[in-house]
């Protein structure tokens, strides 16, 4: 009877001097033992492999062979059929690779090597953990091997953001901790939570945006929910995801973490000077016009300067690597979270994310939808908001109401089906400034004089305010709210008239 084929071994270590040492032999982590004893436990009792059925696959042993009689056994099981030395005869009659190793006679051997079936999945925990500890090994030598590949272009930043991705697939891959869960378990947690939100006496159970009626529409950004915020061009997205990013960043600073969050900022589109300079124009309501082409006095300058210092320490981290692809923005999003507690993302925005070389091939639709699924996933995974801006298409142009709807979300109904929340930015100020300004043909004088009263009218009432429509809450209610806009400073705030002090 023939002896399975075993690992090969281990390339021999390199020394210092970047030399093969040759003085070790070394094989790949193994037990074969562990392998025939699961094995002989499904010949006995095929429920031996429901024990180990949700996280060991074919692949993950050691010896060829012993994954293709697992697989063999499963597809058995799982068409209803019993899996047995008996069963499996066929396959070992028309398989050279297994008559190579004994034959029907192998078949005899592992169902000798049986163990019982409550130490069937403790056999299979070791197969698993043998399996990850070679792709260690082998991920390890792919990285070394990279390093000292010669192409220029492979740039050490870029081997290191492959090497994260796969070290985390190989983390996330085929875990077996999951799976059902007693209902009373869930009605615990439930319970739990609602007397979290008991005990806060109204306070947020989520990030704060830093407006009032945004926080209370949404009860603030919640952890691991995917918020989508949309507008047409010209509308404040940036500006309001800015002020949202500075307003959870300021209250972690002044409550020293016990509110608010620490934000990670993937600016695609803007610099990240840019960007800073937008929160400083905001924070010392100096232009930011007039701050890029220096046009401010000397007493402008100096609360500048003082303003500038004063932002130091508030933990926003901006990152404005342009067309990131959602592998390395999830890679640089767990970094920060490993070392800073990120609490918060944002992300300017979608549309200028990359998707991976096969979703690009399959049209822009697929691949949108692969980076709002990244994105979703992301929030799981680090257990924290991420806010997402997006474009709208031009159909909103087109109609004469243009406040969005969730039709207009450009590209992807993805979108949609993926987010949590979906916002709508709209300033009415917008359209308004930019209808009446020219006498249409044929229209009187008077018709044109009336019509742009109208319009003036319609102007004041609407002038520096913006409304926020959450058009989609899978957690809660929909609805507009109403913020002041201060174009000069591209600042979002409460609206005053709404927000007056008790007096």
């Amino acid at each position: 009877m023939s002896t399975p084929a075993m690992p090969p071994p281990l390339n021999d270590p390199i020394n210092e001097n970047g030399e093969q040492s040759g003085s070790t032999f070394r094989s790949l982590p193994h037990n074969v033992e562990a392998e025939k004893s699961l094995l002989g436990a499904i010949f006995a009792n095929n429920r031996a492999y429901e024990k180990v059925s949700e996280f060991l696959f074919p692949e993950h042993f050691v010896i060829a062979q012993h994954g293709k009689i697992y697989d063999a056994c499963a597809r058995l099981i799982e068409k209803g059929q019993i899996a047995n030395p008996v069963s499996l005869k066929r396959l070992f009659e028309q398989d050279e690779g297994l008559i190579d190793i004994g034959g029907t006679a192998y078949l005899v051997e592992l169902a000798e090597s049986m163990v019982s079936i409550i130490n069937a999945g403790e056999y299979g925990r070791i197969i698993y953990d043998l399996h990850l500890k070679r792709s260690l090994i082998g991920l390890g030598e792919d990285v070394v091997n990279r390093a000292y590949g010669g192409d220029v272009e492979d740039e050490a930043t870029r081997q290191i953001e492959s090497a994260e991705q796969t070290l985390y697939d190989l983390a996330t891959t085929g875990n077996y901790e999951g799976g059902f869960q007693p209902f009373k378990t869930s009605v615990i947690t439930a319970l739990e939570m609602a007397e979290g939100a008991h005990k806060r006496d109204g306070a947020l159970a989520g990030v704060t945006s830093g407006l009032v009626d945004v926080d209370t529409m949404l009860g603030g950004l919640h952890p691991s929910d995917l918020l989508i915020l949309a507008g047409r061009p010209s509308m404040g997205k940036t500006a309001l995801a800015t002020n949202i990013a500075f307003n959870a960043a300021y209250t972690h600073h002044q409550t020293n973490g016990e509110q608010g969050a620490v934000v990670g900022f993937f600016s695609l589109e803007m610099s990240a000077e840019q960007l800073a300079t937008r929160i400083i124009s905001e924070q010392t309501q100096i232009s930011s016009d007039s701050i890029r082409k220096g046009k401010i006095t000397t007493p402008e300058f100096d609360r500048l300067v003082a303003g500038s210092q004063a932002l130091h320490d508030i933990p926003i981290f901006i990152d404005d690597t342009p067309a990131l692809t959602v592998s390395a923005l999830r890679t640089r999003a767990r970094r920060l979270k490993r070392q800073h507690n990120l609490g918060l993302i944002v992300v300017d925005y979608l549309q200028l994310i990359s998707g991976s070389g096969s979703s690009r091939n399959d049209g822009r639709v697929q691949e949108v939808s692969e980076i709002t699924r990244g994105l979703k996933t992301l929030a799981k995974e680090l257990d924290l908001p991420v806010v997402a801006l997006s474009q709208l298409s031009r159909a909103v142009e087109q109609r004469e109401d243009k406040r969005p709807m969730l039709s207009d979300l450009r590209e992807s109904g993805s979108i949609e089906q993926d987010a949590d929340v979906v916002m709508f930015i709209f300033r009415e100020e917008y359209y308004l400034e930019r209808k009446g300004a020219s006498q249409h043909e044929n229209e009187s004088d008077d018709k044109f004089f009336l019509r742009q009263q109208r319009n003036e009218e319609r102007l004041e009432k609407v002038r520096n305010i913006a409304e926020v429509i959450v058009a989609k809450q899978r957690h809660g209610p929909v609805g507009t709210v109403e913020l002041q806009f201060t174009g000069e400073f591209t600042r979002f705030s409460d609206l005053e008239r709404i927000h007056q002090p008790d007096y």
